[in-house]
């Protein structure tokens, strides 16, 4: 007999709740969010919709869970020794959002919406307990701890967002587009400007043509860090 045309093969080993999460970062990472479909994750895995909604539910749910579980991943990251210092420890928990986001372009949109949607969440928690349990070994006086903590999560979430696919209008941008390529036609820009009424866009021209992301992102990091340690 043959089976019904359009209906997704059954597999014959059983579905886990962790294929599921990871067959659908898989598929964000390719296509985006508009990629993630039910009926696009069924016909990967070979399953119906039932196990699908039983093991993570709705498809927002899954984007949660798949969010949940990148970042839950980066968080997990600590400094090398068993003795590092607390801007060690920030630094290498923000290096690692950063590094998660870049690798995954869909992040940063979903990022944002749990930390708005849901505050008490494993994503808004698990961050600012990274960052602001740094806050009093950096002698921030407690008062000010929350102020602190915001500031810092704040640039970390600006910052790495820059790495992110831009979801909404989009005109006049290449989501894709070769990074060197923007850089050196937004330098050459700047370079046209007038030196007279530009002067600092003059001065850093060649600063920006030659900045690494990374490296621009941990100074922003060590700026504020530096500057939350004077605060009393």
């Amino acid at each position: 007999m043959t089976t019904r045309a359009g209906r997704p093969r059954r597999r014959n080993q059983v579905l886990s709740r962790e294929q599921i999460i990871d067959t659908a970062v898989a598929m964000l990472d390719a296509g985006g969010e508009s990629a993630l479909t039910i009926r696009a994750l069924t016909e990967r895995l070979s399953t119906g919709s039932g196990a699908i909604y039983y093991h993570v539910g709705t498809r927002d749910e899954l984007l949660d869970t798949a969010t949940e579980t990148v970042i839950g991943a980066a968080l997990t990251t600590r400094p090398a020794g068993s003795a590092a210092a607390p801007a060690d420890e920030i630094r290498v928990v923000a290096l690692a959002l950063f590094d998660a986001i870049a690798a995954h372009p869909w992040l940063a949109t979903r990022l944002t919406l749990q930390i708005v949607r849901n505050p008490v969440g494993p994503v808004t928690v698990g961050i600012f307990e990274r960052i602001g349990g740094q806050m009093d070994a950096l002698g921030v006086p407690r008062a000010s701890w929350f102020d602190a903590a915001s500031t810092l999560v704040h640039y970390i979430l600006g910052a790495v967002s820059q790495n992110a696919r831009i979801e909404g209008d989009t005109s006049g941008i290449d989501p894709a587009g070769d990074r060197d390529a923007f850089v050196d036609e937004a330098s050459a820009a700047w370079q046209g400007l007038d030196p007279e009424a530009y002067p600092f866009m003059h001065a850093v021209v060649g600063q920006m043509r030659e900045h690494d992301d990374r490296e621009q992102f941990l100074t922003g990091i060590a700026v504020i860090v530096d500057g939350l340690a004077r605060l009393r």
